[in-house]
């Protein structure tokens, strides 16, 4: 984590197989995963904010598959937004307790920063790191930083109170920040000698208390650590005590292999562990990335949790259907299905006098001539690709990226097709989105990042 300077030298070492783990969850915490209780989160063309549901700040991360990244001390609303804009990201981690963390000073971490980034469409990973467990070298960092205590009377009876009390912190510094119960805060345990009974069993103890503690406070409870240490750990104890131990609902496994995926080799984390979109894995360590201009250092990340990304479906004028893989050429007298959804969108721009069936009749043509006035279109006796994608586009505003849902994926993925390009209509943004995406971009003569902005906004819905 960037919570310390210094080289993992554990993470590449094949220590002993790895680990996988058991979804243990209260009914909280499982609404939280599949994502429930997410407010409505949306950005206007400018990029301000839109008011979130209810007036109450998301669970966080909810359902998300994409990148993400961490960085020690929490960046400027500045280098937010510019990241916002320009980089693959839609996740942060953020470290927001713990004595043993490098950042104990955290002057932009604000109940205001926290709910802009969630306002803004962030995922928020909100990170603790308190006592370490006693073999782990770098530890005691502080004066008051006391390790996890390897005491083995009464069953490790010290090291479970610290867990214990630990989660009490975290909660009190989420609902300061006003991180809501359902969120999954993370425990970082650095990477330590696994082969120490005591400084293992102990660590464990720990882990299973804070586990406890997180789900009788209303939170998810997340786990990060070396692929080979502390994710070995708990997998560890799935298997072979199953049933003994409370363990996390949610890994965070360290494995800096460069891989931007959640699946790692079966001696590292078994395949029938935490399974189902659980998981989130750093797979590069600490590195200098620039994006629009701002640089920071930061570790990578992918994200599947909450079951992942998804969208709701939509419905337009009470069924009528609306998504084709291509949208083709429309000329006066044709019936077919896409006529109707010319009409259907129309209606919903407030054209008016449009009879939904699928022939092209000359009312459709009358109002087809009055959109295309309105929208700064030639007169033409036609209807073209150029048309559907300004149509489609209707509404679209902010910036989408790996990992975005709702409306205006659904609309981005609807003109994408309209210019003949292969993306599945899902309304979630994923790998296939995104490189149709780098080639419109491409091909009209923008950065091709991947990422959609206000102004590919515009380009789309003048039919570009």
């Amino acid at each position: 984590m960037r919570a310390l300077a210094r080289t993992r030298t554990d993470l590449r070492t094949p220590q002993a197989p790895q680990i996988r783990t058991r979804l243990t969850t209260t009914l909280v915490a499982f609404a939280a995963l599949l994502g429930l209780g997410l407010g409505g989160v949306a950005l206007t063309r400018d990029g301000g904010v839109a008011a979130l549901a209810a007036g109450s700040n998301p669970t966080t991360p909810g359902a998300f598959t994409g990148y993400g990244f961490d960085q020690c001390l929490a960046p400027t609303q500045a280098k937010m937004d510019t990241w916002l804009e320009s980089s693959p990201f839609l996740a942060v981690g953020i470290y927001i307790s713990g004595n043993s963390r490098a950042c104990r000073s955290q002057p932009n971490l604000t109940p205001t920063w926290v709910s802009t980034q969630l306002a803004k469409g962030w995922r928020l990973l909100p990170i603790t790191l308190g006592p370490q467990a006693s073999c782990q070298p770098r530890f005691p960092r502080y004066n008051d930083d006391p390790t996890i205590n390897p005491d083995p009377a009464n069953y490790y009876a010290k090291a479970k109170a610290q867990g214990s009390l630990e989660a009490d912190r975290a909660v009190t510094a989420a609902k300061a920040l006003g991180i809501v119960p359902g969120s999954t805060l993370f425990y970082d345990l650095e990477g330590f000698d696994l082969s120490n009974t005591d400084c293992r069993e102990s660590a464990l103890r720990f882990v299973h208390a804070w586990d406890i503690r997180l789900h009788q406070l209303g939170y998810v409870a997340g786990f990060y650590s070396s692929a080979s240490s502390g994710i070995k750990m708990v997998d560890d104890a799935r298997v072979n005590h199953p049933g003994v131990f409370t363990l996390p609902d949610v890994l965070w496994i360290a494995r800096w292999d460069g891989q931007p995926n959640t699946t790692t080799e079966t001696r590292y984390l078994r395949t029938d562990g935490w399974t189902g979109g659980v998981r989130v894995k750093q797979y590069q360590g600490g590195h200098d990335e620039t994006w629009g201009g701002v640089t920071i250092t930061i570790d990578r990340n992918w994200l599947n949790v909450g079951g992942g990304s998804r969208s709701a479906t939509e419905t337009h004028c009470d069924g009528v259907k609306v998504d084709f893989t291509s949208y083709p050429k429309l000329t006066l007298g044709m019936t077919r299905p896409e006529v109707r959804a010319v009409k259907c969108f129309l209606r919903e721009q407030g054209m008016t006098g449009i009879r939904l069936n699928d022939y092209f009749g000359s009312g459709l043509a009358s109002a087809m001539a009055t959109w295309k006035s309105r929208n700064g279109f030639a007169p033409s006796a036609s209807w073209y690709s150029g048309h559907w994608t300004a149509l489609l586009a209707h509404g679209g505003s902010g910036w989408q990226k790996r990992g975005s849902t709702g409306a205006n994926v659904w609309r981005l993925q609807r003109a994408l097709a309209a210019r003949g390009l292969a993306s599945p209509l899902t309304g979630v943004y994923d790998g296939t989105t995104e490189s149709a995406v780098r080639t419109y971009q491409s091909r009209v003569g923008m950065t091709s990042s991947g990422v959609v902005t206000p102004t590919m906004w515009t380009r789309l819905t003048h039919g570009r």
